[in-house]
């Protein structure tokens, strides 16, 4: 049985630069544990194939990640929605970077069992000094009074925007045409 813990590096205050140009691809079985991750995913968060394949997806997870956001995330993956984020991750040598994420389900020809494709590209300007604030409160709650003390407090900043945490990330969402185009040709669950 393969060592499933995750090797957690010290996070440093230095950002990849992602390319718009190109996606980071990985897919999980229904537990979060790693399938497949394309070239780009790996030489962007520096692990190996081999390091990765088994492992649960939570081996990039930054700590300035409110853990609320994957519970969200889960939630709908589970119930057969998409969910498009923003998040921060945290590379092999403790650099970050950021990327919003979609997802794709498919089944796992030899199991039966359901799996996931994340797609992954830089996130537009300007998005990132938007969510940063209110993931460092809910990171905040979640340390000094637990997960569902955060869900209560997201669920209550959405709802007082009248939002999904979906139609959230969509309001603020440059709407530039060049962006438009890049989300067409990136792909979407129907």
């Amino acid at each position: 049985m393969r060592d499933t813990r995750v090797f957690r590096p010290i996070p440093q205050n230095e950002e990849i630069s992602i390319s718009p140009r190109r996606l980071l691809v990985s897919k999980t079985d229904s537990k979060g544990r790693i399938l497949y991750s394309n070239e780009y995913f790996r030489e962007i968060c520096g692990y190996e194939e081999s390091e990765l394949y088994g492992m649960p997806h939570s081996i990039v997870r930054h700590p300035d990640m409110p853990r609320v956001l994957f519970y969200l995330l889960w939630v709908n993956l589970k119930n057969n929605k998409d969910i498009t984020a923003v998040v921060k991750n945290l590379a092999k040598d403790g650099r970050y970077y950021w990327v919003m994420t979609s997802f794709e389900f498919g089944i796992n020809n030899e199991t039966g069992e359901k799996t996931y494709i994340s797609f992954r590209k830089a996130v537009p300007s300007g998005m990132i000094e938007q969510v940063e604030p209110i993931y460092a409160k809910l990171v905040k709650i979640e340390k000094e009074r637990g997960m569902e003390a955060s869900l209560a407090y997201f669920q209550a900043y959405l709802h007082k925007l009248d939002m999904t945490y979906e139609q959230w990330i969509d309001s603020i969402r440059p709407k530039s045409i060049i962006y438009k185009l890049f989300n067409i040709l990136t792909p979407k669950v129907a």
